[in-house]
């Protein structure tokens, strides 16, 4: 499979895309509110878990050109140091 070269902007760009259109519907529950959402914009499959850490290795194992990106569900921000993390209700 070819690499795909996209800048940092328009990974996001695609994620944010992707998890609009398609994935929120699907992950955005009770039981996932603070959990990550990690994207492969390049497939456009993602997966779910608690810091997102054992979603990316599975993702890059399944594809070794993986471009990922990570969302935190039902936040606004993936990450807080020193701020705070503003809940997103919708």
């Amino acid at each position: 499979m070819q690499t795909i070269l996209l800048s940092h902007e328009e990974v996001g760009k695609i994620a944010k895309q992707l998890y609009e259109s398609k994935i929120r519907e699907q992950v955005e529950s009770e039981d996932n509110i603070g959990k990550m959402v990690i994207i492969d914009v390049t497939t456009g499959h993602y997966e779910v878990d608690k810091n997102g850490l054992q979603a990316a290795e599975n993702l890059s194992k399944n594809n070794q050109n993986a471009r990922l990106f990570g969302i935190r569900i039902g936040y606004n921000v993936a990450a807080s140091f020193g701020g705070m993390m503003e809940r997103i209700i919708k």
